[in-house]
């Protein structure tokens, strides 16, 4: 039996984020291989966490900068060290290197920090996005972390296509992971277009991506109540700040709903789903929740980014605001072309998330790597390099500050 230890930026919250979604589905990946799995986080628990226990995965509670890590890691003698993002390796991979040097590290990005974070930059500087913006300081660091790491899972074919053209990143590291879905859980019928009313979005609003595409739902909205008056707009999210809830406005239909019980049901219960993205990075879980629930969606390049190819969109992707509404309105009135994107959503789900295909393939390239680790990491000289460098500097860096707590 495999022992697996994944280090989470976060505790899981499956009903609040696309990320804890994804985690979990990884986890219980491990799990269906009959693998001991335990999962280790130095953040402070939440309400909205999962309960682990229930999956049949252990937890523990670590420490940043402290040696404690070290008699923990070598108690647990992982074969299988997984990283929720790169933060999570540079603070404890150097600690993994030294203590278990034969596990396997892989990194699971998540998305691309610093994709999300330049297209943020521009967006906030009022420019439109160039490769230019990748050379930062975020970039440089989580580039490195994927090259310390044996295999370093990526969400979309976009970045995919990024780490291999822009930052010349060997395949031979990167594994292709979109969200898994399990098509035979699948709704097959769901509700019909004359049974579902309004509007909806979700999506956390600590995620910076999403409470933006709240804000230019707020120059949208107006534009498709005007062609619509009765309609209403439903946004949920978890987390929503006192900023978010004083938009609520009942007058206009602009209702901020917070907080979903059941984020399938309110996707079904809507006629569209709008998700108005004008940065970030990955591939979107309220898209994918869209498809699974049959319900077309209206979005924007980013927010389509990665999640079908050259693939018909299900529903419409718009450039501008006035587009947006003008399309978001079509497809709430029209139920031929609302059909017509729910079938585009079948088949982009068996396509392309189809979970048996993706955890075999998964599976496959932890044993390929696995079983050829000491060559593999050979092959990869500059991370070899960096690991060298790197454990230097973070390790003294951690120790300093473990010194200087006590």
């Amino acid at each position: 039996m495999k022992k697996v230890l994944v280090i989470g930026y976060v505790w899981p919250e499956p009903n609040s984020s696309a990320a804890g979604t994804h985690m979990m589905s990884l986890l219980r990946a491990f799990r269906a291989q009959n693998w001991q799995v335990e999962f280790a986080s130095p953040a402070q628990k939440t309400e909205h966490m999962i309960d682990l226990a229930n999956e049949g995965i252990t937890s523990q509670v670590i420490a940043l900068n402290c040696a404690s890590f070290d008699q923990y890691v070598q108690a647990y003698n992982p074969d299988i060290v997984m990283f929720d993002r790169f933060m999570m390796e540079e603070q404890f991979g150097w600690r993994v290197d030294k203590y278990c040097p034969n596990a396997l590290k892989i990194l699971d990005t998540e998305d691309l920090q610093c994709l999300r974070n330049a297209r943020h930059e521009a967006h906030k500087a009022g420019r439109a996005f160039s490769f230019a913006d990748l050379h930062s300081d975020i970039a440089k660091r989580e580039i490195a972390a994927i090259l310390r790491s044996d295999i370093s899972l990526i969400i979309s074919h976009y970045e995919m296509q990024l780490l291999n053209d822009v930052f010349n990143v060997d395949s031979a590291l990167l594994h292709h992971l979109p969200f898994l879905v399990d098509l035979k859980a699948l709704p097959t019928n769901t509700k019909p277009f004359n049974e579902r009313q309004h509007f909806m979005t979700i999506g956390n609003f600590r995620h910076a991506p999403n409470w933006d595409a709240v804000l230019y739902l707020q120059q949208i909205w107006p534009l498709i109540r005007k062609q619509l008056p009765d309609a209403e707009l439903h946004i949920y999210g978890s987390y929503p700040p006192p900023k978010a809830t004083a938009l609520n406005n009942p007058k206009t239909g602009f209702l901020i709903k917070g907080w979903a019980d059941d984020a399938y049901k309110v996707m079904e219960d809507a006629r569209v789903c709008l998700s108005p993205l004008r940065f970030g990075a990955g591939i979107k879980g309220k898209l994918l929740e869209a498809m699974i629930m049959q319900t077309p969606s209206v979005t924007t390049p980013i927010g389509s980014e990665g999640m079908h190819l050259n693939e018909p969109w299900p529903g419409t992707v718009c450039e501008n605001a006035e587009q947006f509404a003008d399309a978001a309105v079509a497809l709430y009135k029209d139920e031929s072309a609302f059909i017509q994107a729910q079938q585009y959503g079948k088949q982009l789900l068996q396509k392309y998330y189809d979970k048996s295909k993706l955890e075999a393939q998964l599976m496959a390239k932890i044993e390929h790597v696995s079983e050829s680790l000491i060559s593999h990491r050979q092959n990869n000289f500059t991370g070899q390099m960096l690991k060298h460098h790197t454990m230097r500097s973070t390790q003294y860096m951690a120790q300093w500050i473990e010194a200087k707590n006590k």
